[in-house]
């Protein structure tokens, strides 16, 4: 029998289906709550990073965002123009961990997608209106920094994003190395795990994994790491759910 397989655009179809990711078991409410956090920055603190990320703006004021994963399919800022790009001298990696907030729990911790040195990666590079850098900056910031920073190293950097239009420079948010959640020897099963049994009070990270690779797809970028993880993790959930029948 054919399993079941979502499509995308082109010729390719995932494993991973919407119904494989409704059979992980929902996050239960009771932990990992980011409300429960004491460490989390001020408003001060955002407004203080985004004069600092902005003093570094290229001399032709357009301030772009180039964004890897979730801020491709929902990216919760206005902007006013977008390019597909590729940034070279990092890749996408579930390299951050254990996350026990937002898509994971200290019974169930997940592991984060990030832009990791090493290769090239393409994605999505967001131009902020230009009479509202702050408004959509700020957001932004409040959503990539939601406790305070722990590591010596900024907090995002200005990359150079290659488009069929030309160069130009973007803010960026990559992994520091000397990140003490940085986990840099992961085995292949140990993020297929998490992938296919974290979830939290914003969903599983199969939810997250299957909504990055469609959407990747569909604007045409096919990131074979992703691809790969998320065949093994449908395969992990089929497992699971015959484990338990």
């Amino acid at each position: 029998m054919t399993k079941p397989r979502t499509l995308v655009s082109g010729a390719r179809t995932m494993r991973l289906t919407p119904d494989l990711v409704a059979r992980v078991p929902p996050h239960d409410g009771t932990t990992g709550l980011v409300s429960t956090r004491t460490d989390r920055p001020t408003d001060q603190d955002y407004q203080d990073a985004a004069a600092h990320l902005l003093q570094g703006a290229p001399p032709s004021g357009a301030v772009w965002v180039f964004a890897y994963g979730s801020l491709i399919w929902n990216p919760e800022f206005a902007f006013v123009e977008d390019r597909l790009g590729t940034v070279q001298g990092w890749h996408r990696s579930f390299c951050l961990g254990w996350v026990r907030i937002y898509r994971g729990t200290p019974e169930r911790p997940g592991v984060m997608l990030e832009l990791d040195r090493g290769g090239s990666c393409r994605g999505v590079a967001y131009r902020l209106p230009p009479d509202a850098i702050n408004d959509s900056l700020i957001p932004l910031l409040r959503r990539e920094m939601p406790i305070k920073r722990v590591s010596p190293d900024p907090l995002a950097r200005w990359l150079t994003v290659r488009t069929d239009q030309g160069d130009i420079r973007a803010i960026a948010f990559p992994i520091s190395r000397s990140h003490p959640a940085y986990l840099p020897d992961l085995t292949e099963d140990q993020v297929v795990h998490a992938l296919a049994t974290a979830a939290g009070e914003r969903g599983s990270m199969a939810e997250y994994l299957h909504s990055t690779v469609t959407h990747l797809e569909q604007r045409g970028i096919h990131d074979r790491y992703l691809w790969r993880l998320q065949e093994l993790v449908a395969d992990r959930i089929e497992k699971q759910v015959k484990s338990t029948h």
